[in-house]
């Protein structure tokens, strides 16, 4: 029985364990990250990814001028190369060593550990690229995508620069100025971020398929697209509960569609890529399922929503079909994304959202999608099936 606080433990054990198999089963994304030393790399890793990858991931060195940087729960690996500003012969000696190492066939041959794109920068406010770099940016580009990007570009300085850039007719993918941080001019006057959604839209294009929903996890400038894609991934879980409501069930045993619900939470969850910690985990997981192992969908549809889908009466002696388990899984799966939402968007921003909030706004997300589910009474369909616009924070 779900009813009973061992069983409300075996679902948060059940959640954690369906978030952690959806995690681990996304594949790693590796990304190329490479220019002179000051140029901004760091900074444009903790802008662009989230958990600030670049000092709190685990950095293994390659090769001496190659370091990989990664970090459990995050489908990501960044190679970062070193040295790139050394003696003319050193920078042959940095090149060839670096480009053996990316070129090695057992590298080519297995897609765990191609170089899916690179990275290249170059400081904008520098007002230069160095002949080296271009040599260095041609062997690159000939190896994977290579966007490059130009660090710093305050204002309208960085346009010289990205004109004779674009002259010079290199290979690259890209062409994307940046400011990953606001940049102070005075005491009034701050510059704000620029170019990030570029730099994520061109790296989408660019990335094979497969590897897109990795990327759209490992990166938080962009919540919209998480949002969608979580979205689109309730559609799945709103079949399968169709299919399971072709043999009705009574209301009361309405909870034999939670553990399906469950790992659908758990499935967003991961799309959204919320941080894999097991207490924010449980205590999410906890207020969706409720105190003392009531069901939020139990004390949902026991309660005064019950009158909201109709065909089911308004007693506790209705029975769930196949299309009002469709409904409700649906209402909940998109409810949860709003949420989600709003709440990875406060994560960013550093803002408190406490577990109480979250389960006051599922429970408003909740209502309100369930209506947008539902037939009105006259028999037309609500107009709201993309439930894609994020509420307000």
């Amino acid at each position: 029985m779900v009813n009973s606080p061992d069983a409300n433990f075996d679902l948060i054990r059940y959640f954690l364990d369906q978030y952690q198999k959806e995690v681990k089963e996304l594949k790693k994304i590796n990304i190329l990250i490479a220019g002179k030393t000051g140029v901004g790399k760091s900074t444009l890793i903790n802008a662009v990814f989230r958990e600030n990858l670049a000092q709190t991931g685990v950095g293994v060195p390659v090769t001496q001028n190659l370091n990989k940087i990664s970090k459990e729960g995050i489908p990501l690996v960044i190679y970062d190369t070193k040295g790139l500003e050394l003696s003319q012969e050193s920078q042959e000696e940095v090149r060839r060593a670096i480009l053996e190492e990316i070129s090695k066939p057992e590298r080519k041959n297995n897609p765990d550990e191609l170089m899916h794109i690179c990275w290249y920068c170059v400081n904008a406010l520098s007002n230069r690229i160095e002949p080296y770099e271009i040599e260095w940016i041609r062997d690159l580009a000939g190896q994977m995508p290579l966007v490059l990007v130009l660090t710093q570009s305050l204002g309208d300085q960085y346009r010289e620069l990205f004109y004779a850039i674009e002259d010079l007719n290199l290979p690259i993918s890209a062409l994307v100025p940046v400011l990953a941080k606001p940049y102070k001019l005075s005491q009034d006057l701050v510059l704000d971020q620029r170019g990030l959604q570029e730099l994520v839209d061109r790296t989408l294009e660019l990335v094979p398929e497969a590897l897109q929903t990795s990327f759209i996890n490992a990166q938080k400038v962009d919540n919209k697209r998480k949002l969608h894609r979580a979205n689109k991934a309730v559609l799945g879980y709103t079949s399968s509960a169709f299919a399971a409501g072709f043999t009705p069930v009574p209301v009361a045993d309405a909870a034999i569609l939670v553990p399906m619900q469950v790992a659908m939470i758990a499935h967003l969850t991961s799309i959204f890529g919320l941080p894999l910690d097991k207490a924010l985990l449980s205590s999410i997981i906890s207020a969706v399922i409720g105190t003392g192992g009531a069901t939020f969908l139990g004390r949902t549809i026991s309660s005064s929503l019950l009158k909201l889908i109709p065909g089911l009466g308004s007693t506790a002696g209705g029975a769930i079909t196949g299309a009002t388990a469709a409904t409700i899984t649906c209402a909940l799966g998109y409810a949860y994304n709003k949420v989600l939402y709003t709440y990875m968007d406060k994560i960013y921003r550093h803002d408190h959202f406490d577990k109480e909030t979250f389960m006051t706004l599922l429970k408003e997300a909740f209502k309100a999608e369930l209506k947008k589910q539902t037939p009105n009474p006259q028999g037309s369909e609500s107009a709201s099936d993309k439930p894609d616009k994020p509420p307000k924070a």
